[in-house]
């Protein structure tokens, strides 16, 4: 095993400014934010001014947006062909997770040169943005998501990039319980998509901890798996996990199914300086070579 660091690709919509004493600077198509970042121990590049300039500014201590420059409370943004709907609101989180666009491309590349029909899921789903990729590609889409919010954020995003009529089904429940369901009814998946949080609650109050629960989570996800599976990845933003520990994981999920597993960082480049900032680990297991 030899951790490899994927950076997202240069998206015309999306910027890492700058970063620094515990904070980054990002533009999101014409905005502007200034949002924590514990990873940037390190100098700030750009001058003072190029922070203030700032729309607006997320403050950890009082977990609240600071408007600095007048900004709607939504907005649209473009990756490729996807188009989705951007927020400030009562997290940190803006709707979007930008590494994550090195594994839309990659999920995309997979079923598109698949060959045959692609049956996913996407657990712990978000707002939609793997799902949609994976559905533009000509996949058959489960996406699964606790928070009632995230799906309709989700299905938004999905009438917003013009994939109303691709075959997505949009699940509001915990993602092993819903696992569970699945394997008692035969259902059987060639994708699998995980981006667990570290901790989070389910619709009936269900506790969820990914270091006490992701070992089941990856025993689930492998009694799901259709006989000749094509592609699962995972991302994992904890510092409880480390690369040896997920790749034994995925390894044990994938033993006996053949193909290559790759684990290690995903990253944004930064423009100012060159610098990166190592955002989560992440598990490519394809039936291919190219994870």
């Amino acid at each position: 095993m030899r951790p490899a660091t994927i950076t997202a690709p240069t998206w015309p919509d999306y910027d890492l400014l700058d970063s620094g004493a515990g904070r980054k600077l990002e533009r999101f198509g014409p905005y502007v934010l200034d949002r924590p970042e514990a990873q940037a121990a390190w100098p700030r590049a750009l001058p003072a001014t190029s922070w203030a300039a700032a729309h607006a500014v997320f403050h950890e201590d009082g977990q609240r947006w600071e408007p600095h420059h007048a900004m709607p409370p939504s907005w649209v943004i473009a990756f490729q062909h996807l188009r989705f709907r951007l927020q400030v609101a009562e997290s940190r989180q803006v709707g979007v997770f930008p590494e994550n666009a090195a594994h839309w491309d990659w999920i995309a590349a997979q079923i598109s040169t698949a060959g045959r029909p692609v049956h996913g899921i996407n657990l712990f789903g978000y707002t939609g943005l793997a799902t949609l990729a994976a559905a533009q590609a000509s996949a058959r889409m489960t996406h699964v998501d606790a928070s009632r919010k995230a799906v309709t954020w989700a299905r938004d995003n999905q009438s917003l990039s013009g994939l109303s009529d691709r075959p997505i089904r949009w699940i509001v429940e915990d993602a092993m319980k819903y696992l569970r369901r699945e394997q008692r009814r035969g259902v059987r998946y060639d994708a699998i998509i995980l981006d667990p949080p570290a901790f989070g609650r389910g619709p009936a109050g269900e506790i969820w901890s990914l270091q006490r629960l992701f070992p089941e989570l990856c025993q689930l996800c492998r009694a799901v798996l259709s006989p000749a599976p094509l592609l699962v990845v995972a991302t994992v933003y904890t510092r409880d996990f480390s690369p040896e520990a997920l790749y034994q994981a995925m390894a044990e999920m994938m033993a006996g199914h053949g193909g290559t597993l790759a684990v290690g960082q995903l990253a944004t480049l930064e423009r100012s300086a060159g610098r990166i900032i190592p955002n989560a680990l992440f598990a490519r297991w394809t039936a291919g070579n190219n994870p």
